[in-house]
C-alpha cells in the first residue's frame, strides 16, 4: 500500500479540532486511509477518536497510508498543516 511520512504541523498535535478535521476529510475519500506513529498500529484516519490515540504532538513523524494516491496526498497534506491557525 502507498505511504507517505509526514510531520504534524498543529501546535498542539493530533488533538480534538485537527483530528476531526482530518477524519471528516478521509471519510469523504474513495479508498480507506489510516495514520500510525513510528513503531504504532495504523489507525482509521475517518475516526476522530482513533486519530487523538496516536498521541502525535508537533513535530512527530506520522505515516498516512492508501491505495488511493489523492487521497493519501490529501490527508498527508492535513496532517502536515496547521490546523489550529
Amino acid at each position: 500500500m502507498p505511504s507517505k511520512t509526514v510531520t504534524v504541523g498543529s501546535a498542539v498535535g493530533l488533538h480534538a479540532r485537527p483530528a476531526a478535521t482530518i477524519a471528516a476529510a478521509a471519510a469523504e475519500q474513495a479508498a480507506p486511509v489510516t495514520l500510525a506513529t513510528a513503531g504504532g498500529d495504523p489507525v482509521d484516519a475517518g475516526s476522530a477518536l482513533l486519530i487523538m490515540t496516536l498521541g502525535a504532538a508537533k513535530g512527530d513523524q506520522v505515516t498516512v497510508e492508501s491505495d488511493d494516491e489523492a487521497a493519501l496526498d490529501a490527508i498527508a497534506a492535513l496532517v502536515e498543516a496547521d490546523l489550529d491557525a
